[in-house]
């Protein structure tokens, strides 16, 4: 669970609400039609720019911003020296009885095809296009976000509009003047609102989490490389080691000692 996402949205709930009951009351805030406009609206239109099976994948792009989780760098680089000291203590085939104890999908790849005696060029070439693969995933998703974030203001401008329209058309009748107005109103601030608050911020958090996953990757397909290379451990840690911040470095150094 990513506690940042969560509390980011919690908090602007609280701070929004809290001041919309300090004002006119959350039940002057509330219009089924605005709601409609907006929401069905920005759903259809991204249903329009996106193929179908990008669209229902929504679910996933949305989990990915609360439901993610990667090894702490610093810990992945330890174990990539733990296996390059089992590869020269005991040669390459004995990593195979350790690929039954990671969970993670790419490490347990690129070990497998280093253990089946793939040269190393192709070992990086495959493990690179994963990677590939994988960054156009998240490209995917963020795009979806970010459409879905252009769109609500726009639609939020359309329901204002609508709404003018109405109000317009009924100066006549007061008693229609207010609905036609709430319309307008409304619409521009759900739109601003779903935007600002829930689809950009999310939108950034999978870029984050993009570029979390790529460096990890990255630590992964040069570990392995190295190990199949025969580099001694304190070597394959240093090499890695250069992906990491100072600070970062720092403490691992600080640690070993």
């Amino acid at each position: 669970m990513d506690i940042a996402t969560v509390v980011g949205l919690v908090l602007a709930q609280i701070l929004i609400i809290g001041s919309i009951l300090m004002g006119a009351g959350l039940a002057a805030f509330v219009d089924i039609p605005s709601v409609i406009i907006v929401g069905g609206g920005t759903l259809a239109a991204c249903m329009v720019a996106f193929p179908m099976n990008k669209f229902t994948a929504l679910g996933k792009v949305l989990k990915k911003g609360f439901l993610f989780s990667l090894p702490a760098l610093p810990e992945q680089i330890e174990g990539m020296a733990e296996y390059a000291a089992l590869a020269r203590r005991e040669g390459l085939l004995a990593l195979e009885e350790k690929l039954e104890s990671i969970k993670d999908a790419f490490l347990v790849k690129g070990l497998r095809l280093v253990v089946d005696g793939f040269p190393p060029e192709v070992v990086r070439d495959i493990l690179a296009n994963d990677l590939y693969a994988m960054q156009e995933r998240h490209s995917g998703g963020k795009a979806l976000l970010d459409k879905m974030g252009e769109v609500a203001p726009a639609m939020g401008m359309l329901g204002t509009l609508i709404g003018l329209v109405t109000m317009l058309k009924n100066l006549s009748d007061p008693s229609q003047i207010g609905s036609g107005m709430a319309v307008a109103l409304l619409t521009t601030f759900y739109g601003a609102y779903l935007a600002n608050v829930v689809f950009l911020p999310l939108a950034t958090k999978l870029d984050q989490r993009k570029k979390e996953e790529t460096m990890l990757r990255e630590i992964m397909i040069e570990g392995i490389v190295s190990i199949q290379s025969g580099d001694k451990p304190a070597m394959v840690k240093e090499k890695l080691k250069a992906f990491l911040p100072p600070a970062v470095r720092a403490a691992m150094d600080a640690a070993k000692k």
